[in-house]
């Protein structure tokens, strides 16, 4: 655990960040990161510089053992077991170092898919489920690549709805195997794994994992599939014929394998957010670079307006990703830091207590890569559609983001629903928050005037965008009640609201605590990105928070309640050119992102 996150005492409930004002020191922030962890990420940015990269066209040919062999190199440097436990070869050390490696790995999307599949979702499972002799069998030889794992969970039918898996699972007659028939897709690392962590039914019914060995009788793969992107990694279905897996290789409990497989997508995403934002800040080195060196009508492309206003808001939305990304890793490995990390149930329980903030990075890194690729294919021109210039493989990498780990559609709904699930139990008084501010609304209880200093108006939208995001999901809980789940549409909306939340807070956190630390000058650029995103959050909130009012009111109410929205969302309009301009013109004299 980095001596860092242990000084910054984090003890935010997961989804307090709606009820609660938290103070920017106890905010953990990259600018936060121990030596230990620099140190860290530099060694995978070397790594990634001189032994992949060079390779990456004879891997983007599907030279499998290409892959391979750089995987082994990264276990050398001790990149496999980063999370692995010192007892199994690992180095067994906290979140943010994880969540770093990750997102330094992103210079090559297919070589960070392909290593995600085998540190993440492939081994973590054997680490948190596993017992004792399975920890000892297979993880020494993980940290190693020795041995190569895969995660094998969607089938032809189940999607989203993991649990519709039709795979099955029947002990022998013996009682030594079980016996497994069923096809899973979408197996990354599928070429050359030599585990995979398997979902099936036992007796048709009873969802459980099982750690599946290639060299088993009746496994095997399909061909190489032929994707849109991440076209280096290796993409296969696992074909499963009277397979026939040892009893001692159930992981877990028989009919508990739904609490394998949700609690590794809830680590899965929260690693996928970090991956996103270093694929976002990659992506605008390049574009940057591009756009100082184009020159159109006698001038660089990056002095127009219209290209800055592109450069600009990709920093902006960077600058708001890596504040929540790292945020949310300073809380887990803060909850972690007071559990015994020895004990896995108690690991996971700590780290699920902030599910609904790694949903959150998940679907808005994602989105914000999605944007940064598209707005760099934009600016590159013709040459961003030609496979010669490196944002042509980045927008085709990043769509998979949006897919990977649970759609973005699946966590907007999980996003609301998590925190309702926790207002419902009395984990969080959301319910009694959303009450009283509708009782102080038609009290016309007077709106807070806040003291005129630096970040007051970002700190006082970020008040409002909780009230907005309270009053939205309370009148919804009101309108539909026990019914609430089937309307998604009006979930979307909250999810979007609930998620500009935790952005626009942990931008403002960073930056009041860089001031804080340096003054007012060296860090007016993250002073001016925070202002630009807080003010497009705040105008995105009003319009998701209407659609939600116009489907849960009408009449009279309608009007009353679009009044209160009106109270919250009012602010004096900000002069965003001129800030872009300045973000803009910073990137462009470093020549790359520069935050």
């Amino acid at each position: 655990m980095s001596m860092v996150v242990e000084e910054i005492k984090l003890g935010m409930k997961g989804g307090g960040f709606l009820l609660e004002d938290v103070p920017a020191e106890e905010t953990f922030t990259p600018e936060d990161f121990s030596e230990e962890q620099k140190m860290i990420a530099q060694t995978v940015e070397d790594f990634m510089d001189q032994e992949v990269l060079p390779l990456v066209p004879r891997i983007e040919e599907k030279e499998l053992q290409i892959t391979v062999d750089l995987l082994r190199k990264a276990g050398e440097l001790g990149l496999l077991g980063v999370e692995v436990p010192e007892k199994y070869g690992g180095l067994g050390l906290d979140k943010t170092s994880a969540m770093l490696v990750v997102e330094k790995m992103t210079k090559y999307a297919s070589f960070a898919v392909s290593f995600g599949g085998h540190v993440g979702i492939g081994s973590l499972p054997i680490v948190y489920f596993g017992t004792e002799e399975q920890k000892s069998k297979y993880l020494p030889k993980l940290v190693t690549a020795e041995l190569i794992s895969s995660y094998a969970l969607t089938e032809p039918g189940s999607g989203s709805d993991a649990l519709a898996a039709k795979a099955t699972a029947v002990l022998s007659a013996d009682g030594k195997e079980y016996i497994l028939n069923g096809t899973k897709m979408w197996i990354t690392n599928a070429g050359f794994a030599d585990i995979f962590i398997t979902f099936a039914k036992v007796d048709g019914d009873k969802f459980s994992c099982f750690i599946i060995e290639k060299g088993f009788p009746g496994v095997s793969t399909g061909a190489e599939e032929k994707k849109m992107g991440i076209r280096g990694s290796s993409t296969r279905v696992l074909i499963l014929e009277d397979a026939r897996v040892p009893v001692e290789n159930l992981l877990g409990e028989i009919g508990k394998g739904h609490h394998i497989a949700f609690n590794i997508l809830n680590i899965g995403r929260f690693k996928l957010g970090a991956a996103c934002v270093g694929g976002a800040v990659n992506c605008t080195h390049h574009t940057v670079k591009y756009a100082n060196e184009r020159h159109q009508f006698g001038r660089s492309i990056g002095s127009f307006g219209a290209i800055k206003h592109k450069l600009a808001q990709m920093a902006v939305l960077i600058y708001a990703g890596q504040s929540m990304v790292y945020r949310t890793a300073g809380l887990l490995d803060s909850a972690l830091s007071r559990v015994n990390v020895d004990e896995p149930k108690q690991a996971l329980k700590a780290m699920e207590e902030y599910a609904v903030e790694c949903a959150i990075i998940k679907v808005l890194s994602s989105e914000i890569v999605d944007y940064v690729v598209d707005e760099a294919v934009q600016i590159y021109g013709g040459y961003g559609y030609s496979e010669e210039y490196p944002v042509e493989m980045a927008y085709r990498d990043s769509r998979i983001n949006r897919i990977f780990e649970g759609t973005n559609e699946i966590n907007r709904l999980l996003i609301p629903g998590m925190l309702l699930k926790r207002a419902m139990k009395g984990q969080l008084p959301l319910l009694a928050a959303s009450q009283k501010l509708q009782d102080d609304l038609l009290g016309f209880a007077p709106m807070d005037e806040d003291e005129e200093t630096l970040l007051s108006r970002e700190k006082k939208i970020v008040k409002n965008l909780k009230k907005v995001a309270l009053m939205a999901a309370g009148l919804a809980v009101q309108k539909y009640m026990m019914e609430l789940e089937e309307q998604q549409e009006v979930l979307s909306h909250i999810s979007d609201i609930v998620m500009l939340v935790w952005a626009a807070e942990s931008a403002v956190l960073r930056t009041e605590k860089l001031v804080a630390r340096d003054g007012e000058e060296k860090p007016r650029h993250y002073i001016a990105m925070t202002k630009v995103y807080c003010n497009d959050a705040i105008r995105s909130a009003e319009t998701h928070a209407a659609d939600v009012l116009a489907a849960v009111s009408e009449g009279d109410m309608l009007r009353t309640n679009l009044a209160a929205l009106k109270r919250f969302a009012k602010s004096v309009p900000l002069d965003t050119i001129t800030l872009r301009r300045q973000i803009a013109n910073a990137m462009l004299e470093a020549g790359r992102y520069p935050f």
